[in-house]
């Protein structure tokens, strides 16, 4: 019997993105998950690259491109319009990060900006290159990697190459407004309203993941209303979405850190929403 995997086209990830944001634990992630990755690949290579991994029976590849081929950038649209036109189903992921997180993660690593050959510092470097790279970061799911741990990012990465990109996938999150409100959010409910367990000693070190932390929320009135009111409202505009053609949508919830309220939320949501849409969770404020 043919399963729904065996059927689903070849897939490929094109992962683009600045310098020092995060690409090579993206291509870590994916190659854990079981994807081939290639790392620095020019654009005008990328046709025959695919077709000759496919002639070798692999059906998911994941491909990072950058500045170090900038010659072969403006290319990148057409290559995937004509991969997709071959039955290929093809994402596009963009990882980002504010210019002062960049100029630190430089700083720590003391690695030289690809433009540094240039003559440009450090700053300048990272202007221009954003710049260069803004208009590929349009149609592509973006990823903000300022305020993330490389296991957050690894979960979000693997959460991203496991969603069918045929159909709209919610991604449910949950974070700690005092690490800063994730960019890519479409929707952010604040929940910091609700009664905090943290300063229960008992359910301070645990998780909204926990029993004893569920069953405190649970009896609090106000979990069940606002549960119910972001049930609704994801609900009733799901429609809308998927009418428009997005194939992911993000819906945040935040309390003070990340590990209780808005964890016992996302994954209480996620148990009412699976049934009728595909969903992911990430837990931002747990991955340490």
């Amino acid at each position: 019997m043919t399963t729904s995997s065996e059927r689903r086209s070849p897939q490929v990830i094109v992962i683009s993105g600045l310098s020092g944001s995060g690409k090579s634990v993206a291509l870590r992630a994916l190659e854990d998950s079981g994807w081939f990755c290639i790392d620095n690949l020019p654009t005008t290579s990328m046709p025959g690259v695919v077709a000759t991994l496919r002639t070798s029976g692999l059906a998911r590849i994941a491909l990072s491109i950058d500045v170090r081929n900038r010659a072969t950038l403006a290319a990148l649209p057409s290559v995937i319009e004509n991969l997709r036109a071959e039955g290929l189903e093809v994402r596009r992921l963009f990882l980002d990060a504010t210019d002062q997180e960049l100029m630190r993660r430089f700083a720590e690593t003391r690695r030289p900006h690809p433009f540094a050959t240039e003559g440009m510092d450090l700053d300048a470097c990272i202007r221009a290159e954003r710049l260069l790279l803004e208009p590929f970061s349009m149609e592509a799911r973006t990823i903000d990697t300022s305020d993330l741990r490389p296991n957050a990012l690894r979960a979000e990465i693997k959460a991203f190459a496991s969603a069918d990109p045929s159909q709209l996938t919610l991604f449910l999150c949950s974070f700690g407004f005092k690490h800063g409100v994730p960019p890519d959010a479409d929707f952010v409910f604040d929940v910091r309203f609700l009664p905090n367990p943290y300063y229960d000693p008992l359910l301070r070190p645990l998780t909204g993941q926990d029993p004893g932390v569920a069953e405190f929320l649970s009896a609090q009135p106000m979990t069940g209303k606002i549960l119910d009111d972001v049930e609704r409202l994801v609900s009733d505009w799901l429609p809308a979405f998927i009418e428009d053609h997005r194939s992911v949508l993000t819906v945040a919830i935040g309390c003070t850190g990340g590990q209780h309220r808005s964890v016992y939320l996302v994954e209480r949501l996620a148990e009412r929403l699976k049934p009728h849409h595909p969903v992911r969770i990430i837990h931002r404020g747990l991955h340490g």
